[in-house]
């Protein structure tokens, strides 16, 4: 057996254990965590099924993240690296200097009433200021609740609402490429529609654009004179207390506040940082995401410090800031060792750069690895950026409510060969099974539900913010002793995953059920395809039948006869490559998609739109216009 083949015969192995022994895994993986009082068992399962991981263990995830490194000859390494294209600025933070402006402003927080258990919301643009606050909360055990920076005022309040936060920290405004965004005046307007009124609003100004102070406003920099505040030390918490709660779209209008715990969730964030991303301590990685996402938590603040590695907190676009490039600039310069971001950012790329001409213009030398998630990674889009960035990219997939990856190729430990569409295996501790309608396990190769067997593995989520019998009834409920995760999808033979989309987006074509996913692969292989997106709509003879919609790649530019040239082209290769049976008659050439903030397509309002229904806009939406402008389509107005 070679070398190569023992190492994943291992990891297999590994994975197999911790699925059969969670315990003992999970207790030797807590030894790369330091606790105040090291856990002597490792999962309580008497109420299942809320299971707690490491319940009578103390520890402090800040300590854990700053402290520790400083006390065993970190001090000096640079722990954060703040690169903002849309500013014009940048700057390098120490471990030793992003220690002392946390503890400045924990013992900010304290001196404003916070304690232990209370929650402060974090609504702030992507500044070093922003992960300072989630850090000094997490310093004296106060619950952090980041809410998206720029987030409406009524989806602002519904989370000052159930939240009920002391303090708020934000900031005079956030920048985007092409504006200036003022946050206070949404933060004001979101405190007068919220029953409950925080104590304190900590604001940082910007010199961007400077914000009129209210009576509960306080100044960031004037907290933060050394004269004016003492530090604040690490507070002790329980392993299962709450680190911080994020709140993702419900379909009842009301957020779900998912709760992450502090012991499991620190010690599966380490492990995955060398294991599944092969992340080393003292090396430089780059996750282009935003604090306001579950990507942003994870490993743009928490895994990188955990480990001991260099974060670079990027405020800017994928394009425009000022071009396709940016991201290549920002490896070059800070010689990233790995990379993580959404396919809809390299899609994005793409189309501005088919050729990948701004690749060639930077040094890459230093990457390893190119991580992708957040949306369902096209192939096509896959070879894009292995044919020209030369490293391995790596699909993982996971959500809110997990925290870390459910399933990914593992290159910390080996590299599996991969299969464009699939994010490889199953991790660690994710005892993951398709199920049909009935609860059984399918064959390989069939799609069904994909379940999680319980218990979930640490660092996912406990439960909902207050809200027990709603964790129960959205994620439990289904399939009794698993977790739904929502989403569609098949195991190959080799045990390999394949997520075909959310279980919503399935469609069913004359009793055929097929996923969206099967479809857009084969409408995103066509060379002038970008991107593109499937929904099904409303048919009388089929019960439903699909629509494509697709957005070409840059430069290329059609009259309408190409257009429908091209449109018939496409219809031809969905039926050569899926079959007759996916039905598919219509395709529409549109200049751009509706996507939420951290990428996701949305297909679901698009399907209520076609369908003349009222759509549920989620807020997360990116740009409104881009929905408007497609409704005519949607509706069947093509020439609107």
């Amino acid at each position: 057996m070679s070398d190569g083949a023992l190492a994943q015969q291992t990891y297999r192995d590994t994975v197999a254990a911790s699925l059969q022994d969670p315990a003992g895994f999970w207790g030797e993986a807590a030894g790369l965590i330091d606790w105040f009082t090291p856990p002597r068992q490792v999962l309580d399962d008497s109420r299942a099924p809320f299971y707690r991981w490491f319940p009578d263990g103390r520890l402090n995830v800040c300590f854990n993240a700053l402290d520790r490194h400083v006390v065993h000859g970190r001090a000096d390494q640079t722990a954060l690296i703040y690169d903002s294209p849309v500013t014009g600025s940048r700057a390098t933070y120490t471990y030793a200097q992003l220690l002392d402006l946390v503890a400045r402003f924990a013992g900010v927080l304290r001196d404003l009433g916070v304690v232990k258990g209370d929650r402060v919301v974090v609504y702030m643009p992507m500044v070093p200021e922003a992960v300072v606050a989630m850090l000094a909360c997490a310093r004296i055990g106060a619950v952090h609740s980041v809410v998206f920076g720029g987030f409406a005022p009524a989806e602002l309040a519904a989370r000052l609402d159930d939240a009920a936060p002391k303090v708020v920290v934000s900031a005079s405004c956030g920048i985007e490429p092409s504006r200036v965004v003022p946050y206070k005046p949404m933060l004001d307007e979101a405190i007068e529609r919220s029953a409950h009124k925080p104590d304190h609003c900590v604001i940082l100004q910007r010199e961007q654009q400077r914000c009129e102070m209210g009576a509960r406003d306080l100044d960031w920099k004037q907290l933060m004179n050394p004269d004016a505040v003492a530090p604040a030390e690490c507070v002790p918490v329980a392993a299962t207390d709450p680190l911080y709660v994020l709140y993702t779209s419900g379909t009842t209008g009301k957020p779900k506040g998912i709760v992450r715990d502090s012991g499991g969730y620190a010690v599966a964030l380490r492990w995955s940082m060398t294991n599944l991303y092969g992340v080393e301590p003292g090396e430089t990685w780059l996750c282009g995401s935003d604090v306001g996402w579950v990507v942003g938590h994870s490993y743009i603040v928490y895994a990188p410090l955990l480990t001991g590695a260099t974060t670079v907190l990027f405020e800017g676009k994928p394009v425009g800031t000022p071009d396709a490039g940016t991201y290549w600039r920002l490896i070059d310069e800070h010689d990233v060792v790995a990379a993580f971001t959404a396919p809809t950012a390299i899609r994005a790329i793409k189309k501005q750069d088919p050729q990948g001409e701004l690749v060639r213009r930077h040094d890459l030398s230093s990457l390893r690895t190119l991580f992708l998630a957040g949306e369902r990674l096209d192939p096509d889009t896959w070879r894009w950026a292995t044919d020209h960035l030369g490293v391995p990219v790596v699909d993982n997939w996971w959500q809110t409510e997990t925290g870390w990856p459910i399933a990914t190729n593992p290159v910390g430990v080996t590299l599996f060969d991969i299969k464009p569409g699939s994010p490889t295996l199953p991790t660690v501790g994710y005892d993951v099974q398709v199920l049909d309608e009935r609860g059984a396990p399918v064959p390989p190769g069939v799609e069904g539900a994909i379940c999680i067997r319980l218990p979930l593995p640490p660092g996912t989520l406990p439960t909902l913010w207050q809200d027990d019998d709603r964790y129960v009834s959205s994620y439990l409920s289904a399939y009794d002793g698993y977790y739904l995760t929502g989403d569609g999808g098949y195991l190959d033979e080799d045990g390999y995953l394949y997520v075909m989309g959310r279980t919503d987006d399935v469609l069913n074509v004359a009793g055929h059920r097929l996923s969206t996913g099967s479809l857009e692969e084969a409408l995103a292989g066509h060379p002038s395809v970008a991107e593109c997106a499937v929904i099904g709509v409303h048919d009388e003879l089929k019960g439903q039948v699909p629509r494509a919609l697709v957005v070409l790649k840059g430069g290329i530019d059609l009259d309408d006869e190409g257009r429908r040239r091209l449109e018939a082209e496409l219809v031809r290769r969905v039926r050569e490559e899926v079959g007759p049976v996916a039905a598919l008659r219509q395709v529409d050439v549109v200049d751009g998609l509706p996507k939420t903030r951290s990428g996701k397509i949305l297909r679901r309002t698009m399907r209520q739109i076609a369908d003349g229904q009222e759509a549920a806009v989620p807020s997360t939406i990116e740009d409104v216009g881009v929905l408007e402008a497609l409704g005519p389509v949607l509706r069947g107005d093509r020439t609107g």
